[in-house]
């Protein structure tokens, strides 16, 4: 099968989704498909290759999955075009996707993740792994996707927004509360405000990555998170920070202080069980397929709570669904090979 491995991009998460990207490029490889690596913001000139099919390789090639704990400003990914375009497609991007069987979306976060690249995708009928143009969009957004889930009575903290040059809006809950950026991911941009005075900083550096920020309430409670993998729940992983929180240095730069714990110890069965059920719910809601990662707040005083849906989970090799997948005996390149398959399939069900 020819499989184009769609990475980069100009989100805050790039250097994830090229560590991703490289990833799964090789773990299909060791599958036996014909793979193309391919940059979404960066293209390929096609200089180097007498044709496109040259970009395509069986051949896996040792990758450094180091992630930069450097946060990306639009600023300095727009500066990695030498042609001056800000173009969210490269040069040649489609030309190439074009030739594929299947293109694997290794993108996270921002334009990687909010439906934008799947709706150019779907327009020229390229199929594409993960959940379809509508669903994206509405997951990417945290404030859409938790009225959804609590218009679905699925629980979650409540929040109110916050907008550039607007007036701070009142927060109806006590602190601490946790502020964000509502079209974001990997923690990028998201504080633990304690108190008022710390308030107005936090939603500012929020809003330097989106428009709309949100304010949530916090709940206290332990932290896991729960793939689902073509309608299959996998063993729930639970989050342990020994040091601060679960920011984005503890989710992907290497020698952070975090444990990953699956399946959770001392998590009772029946919380299990709800977890795994809850994910189901929140991803049937959201309209999320073929896979996507539900994260969760528990403790037995508070009770479940979703945190928020992720239409790409990431895939390094801090990432949580390998991890979760791992447990039930599926080895990386057979997780990626099932990603895959599970698409098609859904297409061809249509």
């Amino acid at each position: 099968m020819k499989i184009v491995v769609l990475a980069g991009g100009r989100s805050t998460e790039r250097n994830v989704s090229l560590t991703s990207g490289h990833k799964i490029t090789n773990a299909l490889q060791t599958k036996g498909h014909d793979v193309a690596f391919v940059d979404l913001f960066l293209g390929n000139d096609l200089h180097d290759v007498a044709s496109i099919d040259d970009l395509y390789s069986s051949t896996p090639v040792e990758k450094d999955y180091d992630i930069s704990d450097e946060v990306l400003t639009d600023d300095a990914i727009n500066a990695l075009r030498t042609d001056g375009s800000t173009q969210l497609f490269g040069p040649n991007v489609l030309e190439i996707c074009k030739t594929a069987d299947i293109v694997f979306l290794a993108l996270h976060g921002g334009d990687g993740e909010n439906g934008k690249v799947q709706a150019v995708l779907d327009l020229f009928g390229i199929p594409y792994t993960g959940s379809d143009t509508l669903a994206a969009g509405i997951t990417m957004s945290k404030k859409v996707s938790k009225e959804i889930l609590l218009y679905n009575q699925i629980p979650t903290a409540r929040f109110v927004a916050a907008y550039r040059d607007q007036p701070m809006p009142e927060v109806p809950f006590d602190y601490p509360v946790v502020v964000k950026p509502s079209n974001g991911g990997s923690s990028v941009g998201t504080h633990i405000v304690h108190n008022e005075a710390e308030l107005q900083p936090a939603v500012e550096d929020a809003l330097r990555f989106d428009r709309e920020a949100l304010i949530e309430e916090f709940i206290k409670g332990r932290e896991f998170s729960l793939g689902v993998i073509n309608g299959q729940p996998l063993p729930a992983i639970e989050i342990v920070v020994n040091d601060g929180w679960y920011d984005f240095e503890h989710k992907f730069v290497t020698g952070n202080t975090t444990q990953f714990v699956t399946p959770p110890n001392d998590l009772p069965d029946d919380v299990h069980e709800a977890m795994k059920q809850m994910a189901l719910d929140a991803m049937q809601a959201l309209g999320l397929t073929n896979y996507a990662r539900i994260d969760f707040f528990w403790s037995p005083e508070n009770g479940l709570h979703v945190i928020e849906g992720n239409t790409l989970p990431g895939m390094t090799p801090l990432s949580l669904i390998p991890q979760e997948a791992e447990v039930l005996g599926i080895s990386y390149p057979d997780l990626c090979e099932m990603i895959v398959q599970g698409k098609l399939d859904l297409l061809k069900a249509k």
